[in-house]
C-alpha cells in the first residue's frame, strides 16, 4: 500500500504552534506573590530595615549616576569651546585660503618659471619668482591647515554628540534610580504609620536594644584599646590628623540635620553627602558616594582607626560614618531620621578607609 505523504506545510505549521507555545509557557513570567505582611514587630523590624537598606543602595547609584551627569556636563561643555574656537579657526583660514587664490587669480596664475622666461629683466625675474614661490608656498600651508582644521572639527563635533547621547543616558539612570527610592521609602513610611503610638516605642527600644547588643561585642573583642579614643588622643604636637578634626567639626555642626537622600547640604545630607562634604570642608576631596569611599580610599585595620576616619557599612558598602572616637560616630542615618551620634558598631562594620592617608 501507498502512504500519501503528508503535506510538508501543516508539518511545520504544527511544529512552529507547538514551539510557540512551549516558547510563551518558558517565557510568561510568574507573577510575584505579593509579601506577606509582617506579624511580629521583629518582623516589621527588619522588613523596614529591608527596605530603607535597599533604598540607600539605591541611593548611591543615584548619585553615582549624578556624578557621570556632572563629569559629562563638564566635558560637552569643554567640547563645545573647542568646537566654538575651531569653527572660528576654520573660518580665519576659510578667508585666508580664498584672499590667497584671488592673489594668484590677478597675478595671472603664471608659474615662475614661465615668468622668468617672458620677462626681459631676468634679476627681476628671479626676485619674482622667489616671492611666487613663497606665495605658493604660503597658499599650500594654508589649504593643509584648512583641511585638517576641518577633520578636527568634525570629530570634535562628533565627540560632542556622542557625550550628549551618553548625557541622556545618565539622566535616565537617574530618573529610574529616583524612582525606585522614592518607592522603597514610601513603602516603609507606610508600614511604619501602620504602627500605633505604643508600638513605634517598642520599635525604638527594639532598634536600641540590638545597636547596644552589637555594640557590646564589639567592644569586647579590644579593638577600641588601640583605636583613637578621642580627638585629643590622635594629635601630637606637630598637629597630626588636624584634617580629621577638621571634618568631625565640619561633622557635629551639623547634628540635627535631616537625612534627606540625594542631598549634600547645607540644610540636609545623606550618608556619603555628609562624609564628602565633612572632608571636603577639611581640605581634601573624596567620592561622592559611600561605594566609592571604600573602593578608592586607603584602607586601614578597625583597630588602627582615629577620629575623623570612615567607618564602611554592610557588605555592599551602602552606608557611612565619621568615626567621633570613644567607640562612637556621626552619621546620616535614614530617612525620617537626622544627624546624630550613634555607637560605632550599631551596624554591620565593613572596613574603615582613612581619606588624608
Amino acid at each position: 500500500m501507498t502512504r500519501t505523504p503528508r503535506a510538508p506545510g501543516r508539518r511545520t505549521a504544527a511544529a512552529v504552534a507547538l514551539a510557540c507555545a512551549l516558547t510563551a509557557t518558558v517565557q510568561t513570567p510568574a507573577r510575584a506573590e505579593p509579601e506577606p505582611e509582617p506579624a511580629t514587630l521583629t518582623e516589621v523590624r527588619d522588613r523596614i530595615e529591608r527596605l530603607y537598606h535597599h533604598a540607600e543602595a539605591a541611593t548611591d547609584q543615584y548619585n553615582a549616576a549624578g556624578e557621570k551627569v556632572s563629569a559629562k556636563k563638564k566635558r560637552v561643555r569643554g567640547l563645545d569651546a573647542r568646537v566654538t574656537a575651531t569653527e572660528t579657526r576654520l573660518t580665519r583660514l576659510t578667508s585666508l585660503a580664498g584672499a590667497a587664490a584671488r592673489a594668484q587669480y590677478r597675478g595671472g596664475g603664471l608659474p615662475a618659471e614661465a615668468q622668468f622666461v617672458l620677462t626681459g629683466d631676468p634679476e627681476r625675474a628671479l626676485d619674482t619668482a622667489s616671492v611666487a614661490r613663497q606665495a605658493q608656498q604660503a597658499t599650500q600651508r594654508v589649504l593643509t591647515a584648512l583641511a585638517e582644521t576641518r577633520g578636527k572639527l568634525e570629530k570634535q563635533r562628533a565627540s560632542a554628540e556622542d557625550e550628549l547621547r551618553e548625557l541622556r543616558s545618565e539622566r535616565k539612570k537617574m530618573a529610574a534610580h529616583r524612582k525606585t527610592i522614592e518607592k522603597r521609602i514610601a513603602t516603609a513610611e507606610a508600614t511604619e504609620a501602620r504602627l500605633s503610638e505604643e508600638q513605634r516605642r517598642r520599635l525604638a527600644a527594639l532598634d536600641k536594644e540590638k545597636a547596644d547588643e552589637a555594640q557590646a561585642k564589639w567592644v569586647e573583642t579590644g579593638v577600641l584599646d588601640k583605636a583613637g579614643r578621642d580627638d585629643r588622643d590622635d594629635r601630637d604636637d606637630t598637629g597630626e590628623n588636624s584634617a580629621g578634626r577638621k571634618a568631625l567639626a565640619f561633622a557635629t555642626r551639623q547634628l540635627g540635620k535631616p537625612y534627606v537622600w540625594g542631598a549634600e547640604g547645607p540644610d540636609s545630607y545623606d550618608c556619603s553627602g555628609l562624609t564628602s562634604q565633612a572632608w571636603l570642608d577639611a581640605g581634601v576631596a573624596i567620592p561622592r558616594t559611600s561605594q566609592e569611599q571604600w573602593r578608592l580610599l586607603h584602607r586601614v585595620p578597625v583597630e588602627d582607626m582615629r577620629p575623623g576616619d570612615l567607618i564602611i557599612y554592610n557588605a555592599d558598602a551602602t552606608h557611612v560614618s565619621l568615626y567621633l572616637g570613644d567607640g562612637e560616630m556621626i552619621h546620616a542615618p535614614r530617612p525620617g531620621r537626622s544627624v546624630t551620634v550613634a555607637p560605632a558598631a550599631s551596624m554591620e562594620i565593613l572596613g574603615v578607609v582613612r581619606p588624608d592617608a
